[in-house]
């Protein structure tokens, strides 16, 4: 009896491991599919979660890790010279809100760009609404015309403290949100932004034309015993405006324990930076914080290295 073997085509086989490939790549494709969906899903949710508070404040507000929604609402109806510097609103004229979920309701910090006779108005309206300031203060010395700084810290219902803000904020020339802001083109700094960015050893975002950077402490900070992002306000701002032929203004400020102040302070004065404020944003934070503010104008990378030394001398996250 002769018996008769079947053998499989090469042809035959390679068509079997290409259907078996095709199979195992459309159920990535599924998998990957459902795990943007679910993504999508999430931000979507996130997104829903703050439209109220949105339409409370008149504007779209901003993602942040954590649960956190931030308002920016840039001054740029003032002009502000100091220095010989025409101030960006992203260098110092920046008032903006951030909202966190506190249970059923939530926490806001914030901080206000003012004129002088904006102040009182301003903080009569958040009063009657039910809002508290946390400090009222300068940043800078000797710009022109004078600039003030409302600094809020309130917890309650979300939607009830936007539209307070809101109706605050109404109160002075703040521009509205931009209808359709249009693509940026790359800004040409004048110096070298990989540079400062290896000097101070963190990674900074162009906004408006101002080179800011954003450190965050390495412990966590707690407000009334609930812990604080660092987008709502407790991370050191670093900000570089460029004013030509390498150099910058630069302006923010550090987030400081009290035994770091002076060691800070030392560092700063020097390498040629000056130190315009010292005090308090907050007033229930643990552990208990200070902010500093600086201003100097100069070669772009000397100023880094300066800015670097002071962040030495701080508990900053690496």
């Amino acid at each position: 009896m002769r018996t008769f073997v079947l053998r499989c085509h090469p042809s035959a086989r390679l068509l079997k491991i290409i259907a078996m490939s095709s199979g195992a790549i459309a159920l990535l494709c599924c998998v990957a599919l459902a795990a943007g969906q679910a993504a999508g899903s999430a931000a979507d949710a996130a997104t829903s979660n703050w439209k109220q508070v949105e339409e409370a404040m008149g504007r779209p507000g901003q993602l942040q890790p954590g649960d956190v929604i931030k308002f920016g609402m840039p001054r740029k109806d003032l002009h502000v010279v100091l220095d010989s510097v025409d101030i960006k609103a992203g260098l110092a004229l920046g008032s903006w809100v951030a909202f966190k979920r506190d249970g059923s309701g939530a926490m806001v910090m914030g901080d206000l760009v003012l004129t002088e006779d904006e102040v009182e108005p301003v903080m009569m309206k958040l009063q009657e609404s039910g809002i508290h300031e946390s400090a009222v203060h300068n940043h800078l010395l000797g710009e022109s015309p004078h600039v003030m700084y409302m600094h809020i810290a309130s917890h309650g219902d979300a939607v009830q403290m936007a539209k307070a803000i809101h109706d605050a904020v109404t109160l002075t020339k703040t521009p509205g949100p931009d209808a359709a802001p249009a693509a940026q083109p790359a800004a040409e700094l004048g110096f070298d932004q990989k540079q400062v960015e290896q000097i101070l050893g963190h990674t900074g975002k162009v906004n408006g034309g101002v080179l800011q950077f954003g450190v965050s402490r390495a412990e966590a900070i707690k407000d009334s015993g609930m812990t604080v992002p660092p987008s709502m306000g407790v991370a050191t701002a670093l900000n570089f405006q460029p004013t030509g032929n390498g150099k910058a203004a630069i302006t923010g400020d550090f987030v400081l324990l009290g035994s770091e102040v002076n060691p800070v302070i030392k560092a700063l004065r020097q390498n040629g930076i000056a130190v315009t404020a010292l005090h308090s944003h907050m007033l229930m934070e643990e552990p208990r914080l200070f902010f500093m503010h600086f201003w100097a104008n100069d070669d772009a990378l000397k100023l880094a290295k300066g800015l670097r030394a002071a962040l030495d001398n701080t508990n900053s996250a690496k």
